[in-house]
């Protein structure tokens, strides 16, 4: 009796594991959210400004459902459009991201990209997101120019390690960004400095959230600080959340918005559109897209 008890048990386990990772796997990495938020970052008495922010879209090309959801979302009518990188997944992916984003490159934009904008993924142990210190590995390179030559004919603002200003909305907005800190790509002392009093708005791009390159940017003042790269923790526990962050930000911290600590600033971490490709499963962190309303403080 004992035996056979433990064995139903074991089969119960083998078979809600198996359900569970046919769930993550097959359903929810394909149910595409967008998400809302307040963001109380503008003057007193302005109209409301909405920004749409995307982020890991980690495009295959044959992701066909995923490039229609993104290009459905030119129908929110953004006053701005931010990506904050890691578009691609593979050599083939451009004509996959820009079916995705062609309808969006009509609206003022800003991005900066991500390690997987850079090189593709190669395979890895799950359980390697666990050590602090892992190496990271490059895979095949990527045609990031091609995709970059893209972004700015349509006009939107190349901010890797860069800074500049754009109407939006009517609006004046001070921008800045940095290149990917997870590689160590970031300067962002090359482009510091205080906002300046004329802006009207102030926001700042990082594709990995790490707290010192965060902390800098809010110190010079900017108001909303844009990033993805977690996932949101991708796999994460119900009632717990995320697992790891990938990065130095706190897992509490792992997706959606935050107050930056010991500042005025917000924090936005976008939990992405898509998955590693050896690891293409998500749970309990749908995919998704943002769009932030900012209001008057």
């Amino acid at each position: 009796m004992r035996k056979r008890t433990l064995f139903r048990l074991g089969m119960g386990t083998v078979a809600a594991g198996a359900a569970t990772l046919a769930y993550a796997s097959l359903v929810e990495r394909n149910l595409f959210t967008l998400r809302r938020f307040d963001v109380p970052v503008l003057p007193a008495d302005t109209e409301p400004l909405r920004v749409l922010h995307l982020s890991d879209l980690h495009m295959m090309p044959e992701q066909r459902r995923k490039q229609d959801w993104v290009a459905s979302l030119a129908a929110l009518d953004p006053d701005l459009v931010v990506v904050t990188g890691d578009n691609m997944a593979h050599p083939g992916a451009v004509p996959g991201v820009l079916r995705a984003l062609a309808p969006l490159l009509d609206f003022p934009g800003a991005f900066v990209f991500g390690s997987n904008d850079y090189t593709g993924p190669v395979l890895k142990n799950p359980f390697s997101y666990f050590l602090p210190d892992r190496e990271y590995s490059e895979g095949a390179e990527l045609p990031y120019d091609e995709l970059r030559d893209v972004f700015t004919g349509a006009g939107w603002a190349d901010l890797n390690n860069a800074r500049t200003t754009l109407k939006a909305g009517g609006r004046l907005i001070e921008l800045v960004g940095v290149d990917d800190p997870h590689i160590a790509r970031d300067d962002y002392p090359s482009v510091a400095g205080p906002v300046p009093a004329a802006a009207e708005l102030s926001l700042a791009l990082s594709h990995s959230p790490e707290p010192a390159v965060l902390d800098q940017m809010a110190a010079d003042g900017f108001e909303l600080l844009l990033a993805g790269h977690t996932h949101g923790g991708q796999v994460c526990v119900p009632g717990f959340g995320a697992l790891v962050t990938n990065c130095g930000l706190p897992r509490s911290m792992a997706k959606g918005l935050h107050r930056w600590p010991d500042s005025d600033a917000w924090l936005h971490v976008s939990a992405g559109l898509g998955t590693h490709p050896t690891a293409p499963v998500r749970f309990a962190c749908r995919p998704e897209a943002s769009i932030l309303t900012l209001i008057p403080r």
